[in-house]
């Protein structure tokens, strides 16, 4: 064995005549298992959130969105939508309509996005988003709003006594002699309730995309968008290409990542600064380390004396104490890491802390985690190694 590794084992493991060293050194290997376990959990448990936040976004978004690149529509030809119909690789489609306009139910006013999607809309995140009611009928002047436009406006499920109406401004230049001539408008009853998330159950609301069409005087082949569904073993970059070639590389395609870019930057921003906050916390952990190398430096000044005129040189003994103070690092990191994975998986089994009576806290675990705790400590571990064994010098060992 190394002799400079085996004289650190030693002195790491063994008592010091002096209390107050073996107490500075329990306290630095307390804390570098608490930092260790602390900065793992809070990553699961961030992790958990992101991907929850995310499962909402997942409910409503497609596979690949198709949007205009220059304006606020697309032609879509009966010819493209039979090519679209045959194209290897994707599963289904929903042509789409979609525009901000302004809903009023007894005097109050709400500006909202409507969207009219086609018969294709899923089923299954019609099944994952309606929480009330029933989904709209076609060809008929319906609605499924979000929870919180219909808390806004005071309206509920075919609610006989409200008139919900939608007024879209209609096109064109100049100005207008009435409020009447301004706006196209559609007296609609609500057919449902949804939740996705707060922003989309506060703005949005699903209708026919007959009824969009009406509202914005589109014709048959004029859309906002195109929600593409591909078939689960489809490469996502070889449908995109196919979709641009389709459409002669006029539109723009978006994935579920785009769609949400916002949303991921700051969730990735958040994810980051947590990061740093509990790296902070774990390098103050370590300057323990400091101190307690320190300390073992000055107690063993004797015993490093003899060691040097033995034949060690000044480089051996520091490396003594850089390993002793690595070992501490890994020993205390390994116990800290295996406590925090304990925690995440009896926190998945069991439970053992809950947001609402019937919802856990939200965490998740990943290897990736896993790397960055180890790649933290023991980077803050060598780093702060290396600046307490630089102590010794040929001046303290006399001479």
């Amino acid at each position: 064995m190394n002799f400079s590794l085996y004289i650190a084992q030693r002195y790491l493991f063994s008592k010091s005549n002096n209390n107050a060293i073996n107490f500075i050194t329990l306290i630095a290997g307390f804390g570098i298992i608490v930092g260790t376990a602390a900065l793992f959990i809070v990553l699961s448990g961030f992790s958990g959130l992101k991907n929850f936040s995310l499962e909402f976004t997942s409910f409503s978004d497609p596979d690949l969105k198709i949007v205009p690149t220059t304006s606020k529509t697309i032609r879509f030809t009966p010819a493209q939508k039979q090519a679209l119909t045959a194209l290897n690789g994707v599963a289904s489609f929903t042509e789409v309509v979609e525009e901000r306009m302004l809903m009023n139910c007894d005097n109050k006013h709400l500006a909202v996005t409507l969207k009219g999607v086609d018969a294709n809309y899923p089923q299954a995140t019609i099944d994952s988003i309606l929480v009330y009611g029933q989904w709209f009928e076609p060809n008929t002047p319906q609605i499924v709003a979000g929870w919180g436009v219909t808390n806004e406006l005071g309206f509920g499920i075919f609610d006989v006594a409200k008139v919900i109406k939608l007024y879209a401004p209609k096109p064109g230049t100049g100005q207008q002699s009435s409020v009447k001539g301004a706006f196209r408008s559609m007296k609609v009853a609500n057919a449902g309730i949804f939740q996705i998330n707060e922003t989309l159950n506060n703005s949005q609301v699903f209708t026919s995309i007959e009824n969009a069409k009406y509202l914005l005087n589109y014709d048959a082949e004029t859309l906002s968008a195109i929600d593409i569904y591909l078939e689960p073993s489809v490469d996502e970059d070889t449908a995109r290409a196919a979709l641009q070639s389709l459409f002669e590389n006029k539109v723009t395609i978006k994935n579920r990542l785009q769609l949400n870019d916002a949303l991921y930057k700051m969730l990735n921003t958040e994810h980051v600064a947590v990061y740093l906050i509990f790296t902070l916390i774990l390098i103050i952990a370590l300057f323990n380390i400091i101190g307690s190398i320190i300390m073992m430096i000055l107690d063993k000044k004797k015993n490093l004396k003899t060691l040097y005129n033995l034949g060690a040189t000044v480089k051996d003994l520091r490396r003594i104490f850089y390993y002793q103070g690595i070992l501490m690092t890994v020993i205390g990191g390994g116990i800290g890491l295996g406590i925090g994975i304990l925690v995440i998986w009896l926190q998945q089994k069991y439970s053992l802390v809950m947001i609402t009576p019937s919802l856990a806290y939200p965490v998740d675990f990943q290897f990736i985690n896993i790397g960055i705790v180890l790649a933290t400590i023991l980077t803050l571990g060598i780093l702060a190694s290396r600046i307490a064994s630089q102590r010794i010098a040929k001046t303290q060992l006399n001479v």
